[in-house]
């Protein structure tokens, strides 16, 4: 006896729970947007439209020059980070992969060491400048 029958084939109402509740959400959103611009308190004021920055208050313009290595430690630190995620799909398939694969990862690393190598000779993490 078979009990379940199942489709090959996608149709359009497949798809139709998923509409609905698109339908739903973005209805949903829409009203209470309109309900708290229509309800809600509108006091203007000066002091209410400075501009806010966690609290502190603001000093000088925010258009200021900043020092390069923050940005610089910060691309490095993405650059890294993302390296580092390249280790993941080798953990998940190390067997499968086999010495080929292996040596690819020690290759990998060793790039990856030879780049952190360059960055600390050529200074790119001293803050004492």
């Amino acid at each position: 006896m078979q009990f379940f029958i199942l489709q090959a084939t996608n149709t359009a109402s497949n798809y139709l729970p998923i509409g609905i509740q698109l339908i739903f959400a973005i209805g949903f959103i829409a009203t209470m947007m309109v309900l708290t611009h229509s309800f809600g308190p509108k006091r203007v004021s000066a002091e209410k439209l400075q501009n806010f920055e966690s609290g502190i208050e603001v000093k000088g313009n925010a258009r200021q020059p900043m020092a390069v290595k923050y940005f610089l430690v910060a691309i490095l630190f993405v650059l890294f980070d993302v390296e580092v995620i390249f280790f993941y799909p080798y953990a998940v398939n190390f067997r499968e992969l086999g010495w080929n694969g292996f040596f690819a990862v020690v290759m990998f690393v060793g790039l990856f060491i030879s780049g952190f190598i360059y960055i600390i000779k050529k200074g790119a993490l001293n803050w004492e400048d």
